[in-house]
């Protein structure tokens, strides 16, 4: 709802490896429905009840993933991963990956939608480990972009969510994983390292905070700063085993919660009728000298 009412969104789901980040952000495929399909459907719903008002939405998604430090795109036609991404903010501020596929979706076309997510998760870099035997080996990104425009009232409302699946914090000890997947992990625990280290400045209110140390929090600053409403969600492994990260999660959890981001920004622009008249009148005179 608020994306639609155009404010700059985000959910993490967080967690250690195998606490279940992905099930609660994409579901199964057997009708289990994760965040990001019930919020594409509520967002369905709330634009055809908005559409009837006189709102005109267009809705485009990208979908990503952070691996060893490096954006992938998640909907490209090709298995190959050979295209370059790249971090750019343009004049009004707001962040862009280059390169990404962006794709238009119908929300309320539920074929269309799961195309989409089921072509990102063959994409998704995963790998079996000793704690989860389809470990994501890197964070991805859903952003779900919505444009509305009311002709009557002369407003563009402009609004984003992004839905953060989180790699999982892991001890190579336990995870037993060597080689590339050892990499893998240092760099995903590297990230979430700095993504605390944003929410621990932020907390504190601190003068700076340290949004470049990752491409995540780099990405996501938007949403971390009072230009957004940011959620996390924190999923903790019911094993005994792994009750030292549970406790590590629930720290980092209680740390998020003293975090305040100030009163958000609404994305809210009135469309100037000096310029529909002036282009009515253009066409006017143009029409007078054809006579």
């Amino acid at each position: 709802q608020s994306a639609l009412d155009g404010y700059n969104v985000c959910l993490f789901s967080y967690g250690q490896t195998g606490s279940g980040k992905t099930y609660t952000m994409q579901g199964t495929g057997s009708g289990q429905m994760g965040l990001i399909p019930r919020s594409i459907e509520q967002i369905g719903q709330y634009k055809s009840t908005l559409e009837a008002d006189g709102w005109n939405y267009s809705i485009h998604v990208t979908f990503l993933e952070i691996y060893n430090e490096s954006i992938r795109d998640l909907l490209r036609e090709s298995d190959e991963v050979f295209v370059k991404h790249e971090i750019k903010i343009g004049d009004d501020g707001n962040r862009t990956v280059t390169n990404l596929t962006v794709k238009q979706l119908d929300p309320n076309d539920k074929n269309a939608v799961s195309s989409v997510l089921q072509l990102a998760a063959r994409r998704r870099s995963v790998a079996s480990t000793d704690m989860n035997a389809v470990s994501s080996r890197s964070h991805s990104v859903f952003t779900l972009n919505l444009t509305a425009k009311h002709e009557e009232r002369n407003q563009i409302i402009r609004g984003k969510i992004n839905l953060v699946d989180l790699a999982g914090s892991e001890r190579l000890d336990r995870s037993g994983v060597e080689g590339k997947h050892a990499k893998e992990t240092m760099s995903i625990n590297k990230s979430l390292s700095s993504l605390t280290d944003v929410f621990s400045a932020l907390a504190q209110q601190s003068s700076h905070i340290p949004f470049r140390n990752s491409k995540l929090t780099y990405l996501l600053q938007p949403c971390l700063s009072n230009n957004g409403k940011t959620l996390m969600i924190v999923n903790i492994s019911p094993t005994e085993a792994s009750v030292q990260e549970s406790i590590c999660s629930l720290r980092f959890a209680s740390e998020v919660a003293k975090v305040e981001l100030g009163r958000p920004k609404r994305g809210i622009q009135e469309v100037r009728k000096k310029e529909q008249n002036s282009s009515t009148s253009k066409n006017r005179r143009g029409a007078r000298n054809e006579v």
